[in-house]
């Protein structure tokens, strides 16, 4: 299979691939709750991938681009719960989507690194610190 390059394309077809091992979860206590969870935060990394597209400033894109890689990394513990319990028995699957979370969470990461050293520069090129300018006045 060819490695999608769209991020956006990418996290949608992580949700996808979320709700279908959900789908696979035991009908247990345990079960639904920790698929409510998963269902919860592995859509929300695409839905709130949307809001990054229309960031208003770099700020904004750190900071929602944050929100996706919290979500990511709260699939990461409960796909880690499913797996030690061996709550379902494609191991298959389950892999696939753990070796996805730590892609989606490196990408997002490393992109959110990049985002923080760019602002960095544009701040060092007017002079300012994250503090503001000096002038008492706070600054994106």
């Amino acid at each position: 299979m060819e490695r999608e390059y769209n991020l956006e394309k990418r996290l949608i077809a992580y949700a996808c691939a979320t709700i279908d091992l959900v789908a696979k979860l035991p009908r247990t206590r345990a079960g639904n709750y920790i698929g409510g969870q998963l269902i919860r935060s592995g859509n929300s990394p695409a839905f709130n991938y949307g809001e990054v597209q229309a960031a208003e400033s770099r700020n904004d894109f750190i900071h929602k681009m944050r929100v996706v890689l919290k979500e990511l990394k709260e699939c990461r513990v409960a796909l880690s719960i499913i797996a030690i319990k061996g709550m379902i028995e494609s191991t298959e699957l389950l892999n696939a989507q753990r070796k996805e979370t730590e892609e989606l969470i490196s990408i997002i990461g490393k992109s959110i690194r990049t985002a923080e050293k760019n602002r960095g520069k544009e701040w060092k090129a007017r002079g300012e610190t994250e503090q503001g300018s000096g002038d008492g006045e706070i600054r994106e």
